[in-house]
């Protein structure tokens, strides 16, 4: 079995907000298939308190600090501490874990290996025991998911900034903190293939300022709020990101700026697409071409 570790990610840092980014079986040994994060989690609480038969976790304090202690199921436990949002701690299959002594209001962003089936959860610490020592007396009834979604057909040169639609995600209220999920072909019209986040955002500050041929992004406010500013080369639109359960989803063709962040804000993006700096259009002047470019009806 692998064993759980730190795992640092890049870190571009940038005085107007620093930002982390991670690809599946790039940066983190599996591909992602679901994402979720929690807030609003009163301080010194304590989440968690199970595992997994087939799922890989990576666990990134976005903003806060709280501890995750993990247990193999063999007389050992081990804490670790996340407070930086440029680590995170990969956790493989078969551990119990506990997410404990969070700061107030902290985030925590989990990304799974997996789509979500309850059969593949273990609640319960005694079961788990007899997991650790005799992992086939449980049967495992968890069906793969490999579902793949098509992205829809857009041509990046007639997109609208009418075709960018703010998504009601699901939000999960808990006393200790509340759950917004998302999972590949589930809300989100795409798979996720690349996450990133700014953090440590100045107040008042912009960034952005970009437009890409292919990729489809959700931008969501997972702390604080700021704007998001629309262009598709003849119309402009502004919204306003500050709900941790609402996604905006951008497709390609579009020109984005992000303005008027609240201090500390904290931005999370999920993409369609790994990296790509021949997918970017990075000059208003490239963009406008693009536009123009597009057929007369």
């Amino acid at each position: 079995m692998k064993k759980p570790s730190i795992i640092q990610l890049p870190k571009i840092t940038d005085p107007r907000g620093n930002l982390s980014f991670l690809e599946g079986n790039k940066h983190i040994p599996f591909e992602i298939k679901r994402a979720y994060w929690i807030y609003d989690v009163p301080g010194g609480e304590t989440r968690g308190g199970h595992a997994f038969r087939e799922q890989q976790e990576f666990i990134v304090a976005m903003s806060g600090s709280f501890d995750v202690v993990i247990d193999t199921g063999k007389g050992r436990k081990k804490k670790f501490s996340l407070n930086r949002s440029y680590f995170g701690l990969y956790v493989p299959a078969g551990c119990w874990r506990q997410m404990t002594n969070f700061s107030t209001n902290s985030i925590a962003l989990v990304l799974a290996s997996t789509t979500y089936q309850e059969s593949d959860y273990i609640r319960n610490f005694e079961d788990f025991r007899i997991f650790a020592t005799e992992p086939n007396i449980i049967t495992n009834n968890i069906t793969s998911n490999n579902l793949r979604f098509t992205n829809p057909a857009f041509n990046e040169s007639n997109t609208s900034v009418h075709d960018c639609k703010v998504i009601e995600l699901d939000k999960n209220h808990r006393d200790k903190g509340n759950i917004t999920v998302v999972e590949n072909g589930k809300i989100i019209p795409f798979d996720i293939n690349r996450v990133y986040y700014l953090y440590d955002v100045p107040g008042g500050e912009e960034r952005g300022g970009h437009a890409h041929k292919e990729l489809y992004q959700i931008l969501i406010a997972a702390g604080g709020s700021f704007d998001v500013i629309l262009d598709d080369g003849k119309e402009k639109r502004t919204v306003h990101l500050n709900r941790p359960y609402q996604g905006l989803k951008i497709v390609p063709g579009i020109w984005r700026e992000l303005m008027n962040f609240s201090s500390g804000s904290c931005c999370l993006v999920m993409a369609s697409h790994r990296y790509d700096e021949g997918d970017y259009i990075r000059e208003y002047e490239g963009f406008e071409k693009l536009k123009n470019a597009a057929p007369n009806p």
